[in-house]
């Protein structure tokens, strides 16, 4: 997987994704500690193991470094960012229920202005999938020969 860039200082404006998603029912805000359990629970039934770890270490940051977006009480997606490094964006995960209605845009962005706002002037996107999706959104670009970069030689599951 390869890592992105992006120039926080050059982001799209925060406030009409967390708006669609809010006309939508769904709201964007930053993690409460108290609510911690629920949160890693839920990306260990949905996502990975590896990414609890992160995320857990994401909640110990302050101001909290993890947003959530949830409808009706209901845990709809994560996303953190300085888990295992600073300034990385990451995990982040949605429902696939959920995929699609611009969730993830706005938890991404959430982050990174957030990230723009502790001081941050760039964001690395670690490990990325969807790489069209975070170019389409943030402008996030490749960085050449980052596989497998920061996270070479962690312990995975069943290794």
């Amino acid at each position: 997987m390869t890592d992105m860039l992006v120039k926080l200082y050059a982001l799209p404006p925060l406030a009409p994704a967390v708006d669609r998603c809010t006309a939508a029912g769904v709201d964007i805000r930053r993690a409460i500690t108290a609510e911690q359990h629920h949160i890693l629970k839920w990306i260990d039934t949905h996502f990975s193991d590896n990414w609890v770890s992160e995320c857990s270490a994401a909640m110990t940051r302050q101001p909290v470094a993890v947003f959530v977006a949830v409808e009706d009480g209901e845990l709809l997606g994560f996303a953190c960012y300085d888990t295992g490094y600073r300034g990385i964006f990451g995990p982040t995960g949605v429902s696939e229920a959920a995929r699609g209605k611009g969730v993830g845009a706005a938890l991404l962005l959430a982050c990174l202005h957030d990230m723009l706002a502790q001081g941050y002037a760039y964001a690395v996107i670690g490990w990325t999938g969807p790489q069209e999706f975070y170019a389409k959104v943030c402008g996030a670009t490749p960085i050449d020969d980052s596989r497998p970069g920061m996270y070479r030689g962690m312990l995975m599951k069943g290794e």
